[in-house]
């Protein structure tokens, strides 16, 4: 079973599928994040939606590259997380599938060039308190301290 974060769904609202990709990016004892100014500005871990017949590791690397500008490599899937959400950018309630994973921080291509993103390294200690997605910030969380018990074996 998926673990849920967030609001249960509401009773008489239709849900639309958004499953999507999300890439947790460390590099050098800080985290790639995106700064999103709208809607609701706010720090996530870079990713967003599956395109339909598009597959997961290609819309992840798609996503990263338009919000944050990097190219990513080694993608190692760390798990899952739904979400029953409205989406204001899209105007629909949606039941998101977040697909989380934890990869490497390849090369800066250039810019982002999804409009109103901005990307950001932010320290271990900062990150996880910035992160307002209570999903994305558990398994941030756990990334972290996955990558600090590696450094210290």
């Amino acid at each position: 079973m998926i673990r849920r974060f967030g609001t249960p769904p509401k009773s008489g609202v239709t849900y639309r599928n958004r499953p999507g990709a999300y890439a947790i990016l460390i590099r050098e004892g800080k985290v790639l994040l995106t700064f999103q100014e709208e809607p609701i500005p706010e720090f996530q871990i870079p990713g967003g939606g599956i395109d339909p017949g598009e597959s997961l590791i290609p819309a992840l690397r798609r996503e990263v590259m338009e919000e944050t500008g990097w190219s990513i490599g080694a993608p190692v899937r760390l798990g899952a997380f739904r979400q029953f959400v409205f989406m204001p950018e899209y105007d629909m309630w949606a039941n998101k599938l977040c697909h989380i994973f934890l990869a490497r921080p390849a090369m800066k291509i250039g810019e982002p060039t999804e409009r109103g993103h901005h990307a950001n390294w932010v320290s271990f200690e900062q990150a996880p308190n910035l992160i307002k997605n209570v999903g994305d910030q558990q398994f941030l969380l756990r990334a972290l301290d996955r990558y600090c018990q590696g450094k210290n074996s």
